[in-house]
């Protein structure tokens, strides 16, 4: 199963590093990843994939949103099912 996560926020140090140690940490693997800065603004999309997921989708969403809320920054996962169907025409 993969799924999609975006993140969006003031730039600054470590962005990438903590949603990659959550990430690493609950055996999720980043197949894809592309960040740029808007100004001052960061902005990262990454193509994950969640087959060996040591958590439920729901706790890995929640970790997500704590590291979120400690940079404040917004952090959002999405099936890619889910995504697929939001942005099919």
């Amino acid at each position: 199963m993969r799924a999609i996560i975006t993140v969006i926020g003031n730039d600054q140090k470590g962005i990438i590093a903590k949603v990659g140690t959550c990430l690493y940490q609950r055996e999720v693997n980043v197949l894809d990843i592309t960040q740029t800065l808007l100004q001052e603004y960061f902005t990262m999309v990454m193509l994950v994939d969640i087959t060996d997921c040591t958590c439920s989708f729901e706790a890995l969403q929640q970790a997500l949103c704590q590291v979120g809320a400690e940079m404040n920054l917004s952090i959002r996962i999405q099936s890619e099912e889910i995504f697929n169907a939001m942005h099919r025409i």
